[in-house]
């Protein structure tokens, strides 16, 4: 089996665009994978191409060989970019493979050790701006078997928060917290966007609500900064969705500077990457909780890997999505109280419908982190997809 080409897909989905990759074979047999990058989406699609040219003609079923030649040979290692280009082309060759052998691809990883893994949902609180709105939201979730979700209270505070913003912040969680009770788990996010000292003020604010973790609080270039935070935290903390690699995850390990680690499959190396980076997380007793807000082919791939890793603790997903979710691929998840059960297709269990793909073609989108249009994250009609 010969790979002959390599395409991209992105897909307007009014946050951001999805960007699928697929891989194609002189045998029929293809696959796929996601590298959705938020505002970098031609640069990705660029970065795709120079990784088409290494692989045509080259047999897909050697992926541990291709993902170190082409991390090799580009000189310029690691990134964003990059590797995301390269987790979305390792993806592809794991789903080939499994197609071609008739498993799904967690029986190439060693075989499941999860039949079912639990949710945590993110976007359930679109369109709310004031914190009781956020309560009546959170109710409805849980109306609809949610056991754990996240969101960013902070509107566009950055490095500092007033006492005002602060405040305000403090009684969107308490609304939360008692729309749902306690046996609902909040993770809160930070985006990675306070300094030292407001990172530590405003975890000994939430300490009272439990939270299961407080996510990124300070920005992902420093990780002395969060070893610092991490230490001097009441709340568990969380990070690590803007490191690539093993080798950009080895410094945090040294440090041991979060408590819960959120690689990303579509920009962290792919599939075997993520598993190394577990593997690495699991022999120093560090929950493994997949970053995941991205599309139904990245959450997909991060099942498959979920049901093989042991310290898998809890998946993020997107609670909602443009109506067109349903048509660009084959998704169908299995979702019941909390929890949603690994697919036993071959490979990811995953198609796209490149037809359906094209009437949605990429449209710019803006930065929203800043501006305090975090909620405005789904439009006016939309669907809910577990």
């Amino acid at each position: 089996m010969k790979i002959t080409d390599i395409k991209t897909f992105a897909v307007d989905c009014f946050r951001t665009n999805w960007v699928f990759v697929k891989v194609y074979t002189d045998e029929g047999i293809d696959g796929v994978g996601e590298a959705t990058l938020e505002y970098k989406e031609k640069a990705l699609e660029g970065a795709v191409h120079h990784i088409r040219e290494y692989l045509t003609g080259k047999n897909p079923f050697d992926i541990e060989k291709h993902w170190h030649d082409i991390y090799r040979d580009a000189y310029w290692r690691g990134g964003a970019v990059l590797m995301s280009a390269l987790s979305a082309v390792e993806t592809a060759l794991w789903d080939i493979l499994g197609k071609a052998l008739n498993v799904p691809v967690y029986q190439l990883l060693g075989g499941k050790v999860h039949d079912k893994v639990r949710i945590y949902v993110n976007g359930w609180f679109a369109g709310a701006k004031e914190p009781e709105e956020f309560g009546e939201k959170a109710k409805i979730a849980v109306q609809r078997g949610v056991t754990a979700m996240k969101w960013d209270p902070f509107g566009k505070s950055y490095l500092n928060i007033s006492n005002a913003d602060l405040d305000k912040a403090i009684r969107c969680v308490a609304a939360v917290r008692g729309a749902v009770g306690n046996k609902v788990d909040l993770l809160i996010e930070g985006h990675g966007r306070f300094n030292i000292p407001t990172s530590i003020k405003i975890a000994k604010e939430l300490e009272q609500f439990k939270p299961m973790f407080f996510e990124e609080p300070v920005p992902p270039d420093n990780l002395d900064a969060l070893k610092e935070v991490k230490d001097r935290s009441p709340v568990a903390i969380s990070a690590g969705e803007r490191l690539y690699t093993r080798w950009d995850y080895k410094p945090m390990f040294d440090k041991m500077a979060a408590d819960y680690i959120q690689p990303d499959i579509s920009h962290a190396g792919g599939i075997m990457e993520l598993k190394k980076i577990a593997a690495e997380a699991e022999c120093r007793y560090i929950p493994f909780a997949p970053h995941n807000p991205s599309g139904p082919v990245a959450n997909a791939a991060t099942l498959q890997l979920a049901a093989n890793c042991p310290n898998f603790e809890i998946l993020e997903i997107m609670y909602s999505d443009v109506e067109w979710r349903k048509d660009v691929t084959n998704e169908a998840l299995q979702y019941s109280d909390g929890y949603i059960t690994i697919p036993d297709k071959p490979g990811l269990g995953m198609e796209i419908n490149e037809d359906e793909c094209l009437k949605h073609p990429y449209q710019p989108h803006t930065l929203r982190h800043y501006t305090g249009a975090l909620t405005d994250i789904r439009p006016a009609k939309t669907e809910f997809y577990f």
